[in-house]
């Protein structure tokens, strides 16, 4: 049969991981057990006068010409969000939908090709369940790598993940988010972080198996200074000619907040099978391995460990690949997306 199957022309995926988006609010360290404390985070705008600062071309390099660009001000206005002078620490809070039927396409237009793929499927969790995985989702929900910016230089940051069912608490957990690294999944040293990590990732696990239905609740505290700013998601703004702001962050009902999808990048930051890994350290799971902050595809085709390459073998030619490979597959159809053949 396999001689025969081709790549579905529609074939589909809904993600796995759904996070909502975060929102900020600002506080104090010392007041975090305390819900009426914090106030939400709003963004503001600013008006600056920048200089040049840009790399100038050959025939802009003219001392004459340079001092009279710079006699031009560079006026701009942005978006800011900032912690107000009496308070230090920045509240992030989200949730995150664990799902089940990973590796079912939400839409196929090949009969014999699904089969095949939920077969294909099948057979990777009875002989590797999703514990892998698993594992370093809830390492990545630990380290409040969903912070990103904020993350960086905070003295202190604390993450608290609460398992909701029918709308209250039935399990909680806390991490010393700065004890756990980045640049791995290792087991943390402390007995008490390694148990919370191995409920949390065995949770997670049964979400993705169907065994259980699964919410969570994050919430993180980064410690950074009175009056420090933070850093929400900035927009997108497609046409620049109707904008007046160089710089515009998102916001939701006037507070601060980070998109779903930045949130949903962070949690799947779990690649490190890949060429590089082992000396690069964790991409976020995506076909051909792009990181667009290095303009960079770490999985190409030519090499065959991009997704498409990696997937048709594995359904169309029954060549399966190396567990690491498998793990990396799963988390691509965990993370969703339009993969049908080419039109």
């Amino acid at each position: 049969m396999s001689n025969e199957l081709k790549t579905a022309s529609v074939l589909a995926f809904e993600r796995k991981l759904d996070p909502s988006d975060a929102l900020f609010a600002a506080g104090n360290w010392d007041a975090r057990d305390d819900s009426n404390h914090w106030r939400p985070i709003a963004v503001r705008t600013k008006s600056v006068r920048g200089t040049i600062s840009n790399r100038l071309k050959a025939k802009e390099q003219d001392p004459t010409k340079l001092d009279a660009a710079i006699q031009n001000p560079n006026l701009q206005t942005v978006d800011f969000a900032a912690l107000p002078a009496d308070a230090d620490t920045l509240k992030a809070t989200f949730t995150l939908r664990v799902l089940a039927g990973a590796g079912k396409p939400s839409a196929c237009n090949d009969a014999a090709y699904e089969h095949k793929l939920l077969d294909t499927v099948a057979g990777y969790a009875t002989a590797n369940g999703f514990t892998e995985l698993a594992r370093r989702y809830a390492y990545n929900l630990a380290n409040a790598r969903f912070l990103w910016r904020n993350r960086i230089g905070a003295e202190q940051v604390d993450v608290r993940i609460v398992h909701r069912v029918d709308g209250r608490p039935e399990a909680t957990w806390t991490f010393d988010a700065l004890a756990l690294s980045l640049r791995g999944f290792d087991t943390p040293s402390d007995s008490n972080a390694a148990s919370a990590l191995e409920q949390l990732a065995s949770l997670i696990d049964d979400g993705l198996s169907g065994k259980r239905h699964v919410l969570l609740e994050i919430t993180a505290y980064a410690r950074m200074g009175a009056g420090q700013e933070v850093f929400p998601s900035q927009e997108l703004i497609l046409d620049r000619g109707r904008g007046d702001k160089s710089k515009t962050l998102y916001s939701v009902d006037d507070i601060a907040g980070m998109h779903s999808q930045k949130l949903g990048n962070a949690i799947r930051t779990v690649d490190t099978w890949y060429s590089e890994g082992n000396r690069l350290g964790p991409i976020a799971v995506e076909p051909y391995g792009s990181v667009t902050t290095q303009g960079k595809a770490y999985r190409q085709p030519r090499d065959k460990d991009d997704f498409y390459s990696l997937l048709d073998n594995w359904i169309i030619k029954d060549k399966v690949p190396p567990v690491e490979q498998q793990h990396f597959v799963m988390a691509t159809l965990i993370r969703g997306g339009v993969f049908g053949e080419a039109g």
